[in-house]
């Protein structure tokens, strides 16, 4: 780590301009200053070298107040104009240090004329490769300029659609869950009722307030999953069995936020919910070499076989399972392609005796100790709370 952020030269383009100038005319005025000394030129010649570099220093501060004006014109008007002002700028500058060689130099038989055309090919070289910088300088930054402002819309760009995709919530689990409290509460059930009540109340407020392009740790959205779990499990009971299988070396890896659920929700939906007996929904994480594995499954009917066929469009493939959150499985995909772009896996099995399975391969990112935990409101306790009547649960 470097002892101090370096600054962009550019950061400050006023500033930058005036270092410009200094170094430039002031290594200008040096190399005719050391060519004077070793042509054993008179002391008088430094004289004249001080004097031509105030000059044109001063000339190109009002080519530059010109040319600022020009920049932004169609090309013919920029550089026709251009062309037009650097002539009338050179021929000032070329008759200025003629006449000021013929004052500090009387002895010289040479003509103005003569003075004029001396002068004149040095200065068109120096406001030549001046004007040449200037117009340089500023394209590039102008350049500098547009790519930044195209890489921070990629960027809102990109973080808008993770937003999209974060922010479907299912509705059939919000209204199941608030029919379910409505039940209990006319029932009197209150107990159940509040619990349930709280834990609504705490996945929607971590399901909103967290960044859409953040990250949590595999534990912190495992404990999410839980608490989304005993929610349902409110409504569906013994039906719905969970297995957590997280490794250690896993559970401080970083992921997106909310990436899980919307795969567990699908699994309630299309395994847990249709089989009077329920279904079993596991989960597994592991850490493989560099990579981090997650694989989501259940043991409901999963996907008829002419679906398997990866020829199959992806809507067709995942059958009514890409719709069942609002997110799905092709919008999952998306998610991962944005954070990880190909540095990603997302593969689906289907058994041929049934179930269903995702697995999730992505570069393993450690949360580190030193390194800001991420923001996000606090969970409450995970306890079963008593079971409720089975009248209550609507599968919408």
């Amino acid at each position: 780590m470097l002892p101090f952020r370096p600054t962009p030269f550019f950061k400050d383009k006023n500033r930058a301009f005036w270092n410009l100038q200094f170094i430039g005319w002031g290594g200008a005025a040096l190399l005719r200053a050391m060519q004077g000394i070793a042509n054993s030129q008179a002391s008088n010649f430094l004289i004249f070298v001080f004097i031509a570099t105030v000059t044109g220093f001063s000339i190109s501060l009002i080519l530059s107040v010109i040319y600022r004006a020009l920049f932004n014109r169609q090309p013919l008007v920029t550089w026709g104009l251009t062309a037009i002002v650097l002539a009338i700028a050179v021929t000032v500058y070329a008759l200025i240090d003629g006449w000021l060689a013929g004052v500090i130099y009387p002895d010289r038989e040479a003509t103005l004329a003569q003075r004029f055309l001396i002068y004149f090919y040095l200065d068109l070289t120096l406001l030549g490769a001046w004007s040449a910088l200037y117009y340089a300088v500023n394209f590039f930054l102008q350049v500098e300029e547009q790519a930044d402002r195209l890489e921070r819309l990629e960027a809102q760009a990109t973080i808008a659609q993770l937003a999209m995709l974060r922010y479907q919530l299912n509705p059939h689990f919000l209204f199941n869950t608030l029919n379910s409290i409505s039940t209990l509460v006319l029932l009197r059930q209150t107990e159940p009722a509040n619990a349930m009540l709280t834990r609504l109340s705490s996945f929607l407020r971590h399901t909103l307030v967290a960044q859409p392009s953040g990250k949590v740790t595999v534990e912190q959205e495992v404990e999410t999953l839980k608490l989304y779990l005993e929610i349902e499990r409110m409504r569906f009971e013994e039906r719905l069995r969970t297995v957590f299988k997280i490794d250690p070396a896993a559970a401080d890896a970083y992921i997106p936020s909310l990436l899980l659920q919307p795969l567990v929700e699908n699994a309630i939906k299309y395994a847990v919910s249709p089989q009077e007996e329920g279904a079993r929904i596991s989960l597994s994480a592991q850490k493989i070499g560099n990579r981090l594995r997650m694989t989501v499954s259940d043991t409901g009917p999963g996907l008829q076989p002419r679906m398997v066929d990866q020829r199959v469009p992806d809507s067709q493939l995942f059958g009514d399972r890409s719709v069942s959150t609002g997110v799905g499985l092709a919008n999952i995909r998306d998610r991962l392609q944005q954070a990880y772009g190909e540095e990603h896996r997302f593969e689906i099995q289907t058994p041929a005796d049934g179930g269903f399975t995702v697995i999730i391969e992505i570069p393993y990112e450690k949360a580190e100790s030193d390194e800001p935990e991420v923001a996000r409101p606090s969970l409450p306790p995970v306890t079963t709370p008593p079971p409720a009547p089975r009248a209550i649960g609507t599968n919408a």
